[in-house]
């Protein structure tokens, strides 16, 4: 047996999949329709109104997207999808986004990490700050979401689970990772076992370590010609810097990350 399963692979590579299972099994989402014409954009807009269009299949940090606030924008997003099968996703009003890190092992166990806050900016994220500004109950409720995913996938290993955060506390999903993820990279620096470890440890059959963290943190992405910024990087005390080895700089092309252990990094 591969593990993880080939399922979940399969359902994260379609945001269509992904969206339909993540309602069969009860964890709400933004209002989504399926596109393959300009007639599917134009009817999914007029219902569910701005949105953005994101390819089914092989985006990833911004890519494949086009948002959607006009019926023009609906001509010209359309095509820029150059014909590939596509969702409509209605925008939503949310605070804040957070993740779930969590394990799932061979005996069913469940062990997540502490939730942290991302921001992105041009669709790539930017910082995770630990622990997220949400209260303890939507924290709970986010690792219970995480819990009913992997449950249903009958998943073994670390994946990662991206929730919108409204103002009244509730949940949407945005998507998962049958992986480990990088709004999780903190846990090598901030916690005894790191997100890498724990998922070795799942597909090994090995007990589950401990996700408690020992310090609030922030986890940079360096990005780009952020490599730059190097020698500030590593001048900075409790700064853990983890570069990818990557020869070449291209604008929005993750190079490393680093995370600055401490409990003032807002």
């Amino acid at each position: 047996d591969v593990e993880p399963g080939t399922q979940a692979l399969a359902i994260a590579q379609n945001r269509i999949l992904e969206k339909d299972f993540f309602n069969s099994i009860g964890i709400p989402t933004a209002p989504y329709r399926a596109v393959e014409t300009l007639d599917d954009l134009e009817a999914a807009f007029a219902e569910i109104g701005p949105g953005i269009l994101k390819t089914c299949t092989l985006g990833y940090d911004g890519k494949g997207q086009a948002q959607i606030t006009s019926a023009m924008d609906c001509i010209t997003g359309f095509a820029a999808m150059n014909d590939a099968p596509a969702i409509y996703e209605g925008f939503i009003s949310f605070e804040r986004e957070v993740s779930v890190i969590a394990a799932r092992f061979q005996d069913g166990s469940f062990a997540a990490y502490d939730i942290p806050e991302n921001v992105h900016k041009g669709g790539i994220l930017r910082t995770s700050t630990v622990p997220a500004n949400i209260s303890e109950p939507t924290a709970q409720h986010a690792k219970a979401h995480a819990q009913t995913l992997l449950s249903a996938l009958g998943y073994v290993g670390v994946a990662g689970v991206e929730f919108f955060v409204m103002a009244d506390g509730s949940l949407i999903a945005n998507e998962f990772a049958p992986r480990v993820h990088n709004s999780g990279h903190w846990t090598e620096a901030a916690c005894a076992i790191s997100q890498f470890e724990q998922h070795i440890r799942a597909i090994a059959g090995l007990p589950a370590g401990q996700t408690s963290r020992h310090s609030d943190c922030v986890m940079h992405n360096v990005i780009g010609d952020d490599v730059s910024h190097v020698p500030r990087w590593l001048a900075t005390p409790n700064a853990h810097l983890h570069l990818y080895g990557k020869a070449e700089t291209r604008q929005g092309r993750k190079m490393g990350h680093v995370t600055v252990l401490g409990d003032n990094q807002r």
